[in-house]
């Protein structure tokens, strides 16, 4: 009797053993090694990536067959100690079956599985696709049951949510990749941008209307050419009457060329073409996106349309800014400067306080990315609108707040906007 109780817990933790090490392995796995090694023939690990689609099934069978397992073995221990030692058989049943399992059936298969991973989901994935198959009425029954109590306390559920985002592997390998020193800052922030840029909305990085530069279509051609040629920007907006009223774009080379074809094609003298240009002739009809629209689904329409620049608007049709190509893609790899820009520098450098000059217009996603700061942006772009937001109101020049760990100091303000912000974190942030 003692040899077959004896084999039979050795069985069963064998299984619960091949359970713990099935959890670690199967979730622990990492996707993109596994679709390479499945891409390369190994059946294994294609029935791997399958197994974890089902993530749901695929822990409520495991934690079922584990616990039932668990139990059984203790139960047996129980009884064989109790017929071998009476009624302190309990006790001894509890401490030596808490020190195999804890041991033989969840340290070591899990410390083995967490330093083979792909290896170990690639044996296990088979076996386990069948136990799920024969466990999935119970598993069923259970999650129902799990659910019906999960209402009772409001609580919601998604049972068809996936718990291996790619997304949040990704980034989180990076997070570590940078720690580890394996992986250098630069890259890490390109890498981050591009996959962030699913979650991210025109508004929060546009040029806001009151810094885009304009031109009014009843002015003089002469000073229209005058503005198309000392412009940093090559596409400026087209407006008639007020700066809402948008009705068109234009781009100095088309300007350039219109006024060089009417002046050279020997219809009259160069300044009766000057004299004679019209700006609608080369507007281009206005491109509107809503403010709503994601970055990559923005970048998408920019490449489709092989355009550069659009206008945004509200939900009420009101122009709230511009966005160009470019800012898109200064968001995966930072700031883009030539020698036309007049933007401030980014090129943060700290002051002998150990504080930051920071233009009030810079975001906040460009602050945290350049100093890896940790200010939150849900609640404004820029950092003039932090303190603002956090504030309540507009601060005069010269005030200072703390708040997220860092100090605020308004160095500069003109008329209601703050221009320019001096910023340290306190001690032990940043």
């Amino acid at each position: 009797m003692i040899l077959g109780f004896g084999i039979a817990i050795l069985f069963l933790l064998v299984g619960s053993a091949f359970f713990s090490a099935s959890e670690t392995a199967l979730t622990g796995a990492s996707r993109a090694k596994l679709r390479n090694r499945a891409d390369r023939g190994d059946m294994g690990a294609e029935a791997a990536l399958n197994i974890t689609k089902e993530s749901d099934r695929l822990i409520g069978a495991i934690l079922l067959g584990n616990n039932v397992l668990n139990i059984l073995s203790a139960s047996l221990a129980t009884a064989l100690f109790t017929a071998l030692f009476g009624s302190s058989g309990v006790a001894v049943a509890t401490f030596v079956m808490t020190v195999l399992v804890l041991i033989f059936a969840e340290v070591l298969p899990k410390s083995y599985a967490i330093a083979n991973s792909e290896t170990l989901a690639s044996i296990v994935a088979r076996p386990m696709r069948i136990i799920m198959r024969v466990l999935s009425p119970v598993v069923l029954v259970v999650r129902a049951f799990v659910r019906g109590i999960m209402r009772l306390f409001g609580l919601q559920s998604d049972p068809d949510a996936n718990m291996f985002s790619v997304h949040e592997e990704i980034a989180g390998a990076l997070s570590i990749g940078h720690e580890a020193g394996e992986v250098e800052k630069e890259d890490r922030d390109r890498l981050l941008g591009a996959l962030d840029l699913g979650n991210r909305t025109v508004d929060e990085i546009m040029k806001h209307r009151s810094e885009i530069q304009m031109i009014d279509a009843e002015l003089a051609p002469a000073t229209i050419l005058d503005t198309v040629l000392t412009s940093p920007h090559t596409r400026l907006p087209v407006y008639r009457g007020e700066r809402e009223n948008v009705v068109g774009m234009i781009h100095a080379k088309d300007v350039l060329r219109a006024v060089h074809k009417s002046a050279y094609d020997g219809k009259g003298d160069p300044a009766d073409a000057v004299r004679d240009f019209d700006v609608m002739a080369v507007a281009m009809k206005p491109y509107f996106v809503p403010d709503t629209t994601a970055l990559d689904e923005q970048m998408r329409e920019f490449l489709k349309r092989r355009t550069h620049f659009a206008l945004v608007v509200d939900e009420y049709g009101s122009l709230r800014g511009l966005i160009t190509l470019e800012d898109i893609i200064e968001e995966i790899v930072g700031e883009i400067a030539d020698e036309h820009d007049t933007e401030a520098d980014h090129d943060l450098k700290p002051g002998p306080g150990g504080d930051y000059a920071i233009d009030g217009a810079m975001t906040i996603r460009d602050l945290n990315r350049a100093l890896d700061w940790n200010l939150p942006d849900d609640e404004a772009n820029t950092v003039a609108g932090l303190v603002i937001h956090m504030a309540q109101s507009i601060p005069a020049q010269g005030q200072v707040f703390s708040f997220h760990g860092y100090r605020f100091e308004v160095v500069t303000r003109k008329e209601n906007r703050i221009t320019k912000l001096r910023i340290r974190p306190l001690s032990g942030t940043g």
